[in-house]
């Protein structure tokens, strides 16, 4: 009998809401591997769900590939290659990041249910 093999390691990043009721995790495709949602989430209807997901998976895929870029350089891949295989740098991840943090609304409360 054989034991199932699994998958092949790739990167793969997490990211959570700035609540954190909603997290993924995800290849530097953006496959979801993992999501976590915390039951209060389920309140504000499904679309508005979704969207919060798939603006994680995004999020989360360019962390991953910034992680693999990062992993290629140190591998000694030029920077040109990198660049042509459209894997995000580092200063892309804070600038689109930047971005998200300004088009977020401001919570009305700090405060969280028991």
């Amino acid at each position: 009998m054989f034991s199932p093999t699994p998958p092949p390691a790739g990167t793969t990043a997490a990211v959570s809401n700035r609540s954190g009721t909603v997290s993924v995790r995800t290849t530097e495709q953006g496959l979801p591997l993992e999501l976590r949602i915390d039951p209060r989430e389920l309140r504000y209807g499904g679309q508005r769900l979704a969207d919060e997901i798939l603006t994680l998976c995004r999020r989360s895929a360019m962390e991953a590939g910034a992680r693999r870029r990062d992993e290629l350089a140190r591998d000694g891949m030029p920077a040109e290659i990198l660049d042509q295989l459209g894997l995000p740098t580092r200063t892309d991840v804070a600038a689109a990041q930047a971005i998200e943090d300004e088009e977020e609304p401001t919570p009305t409360s700090w405060m969280r249910p028991l």
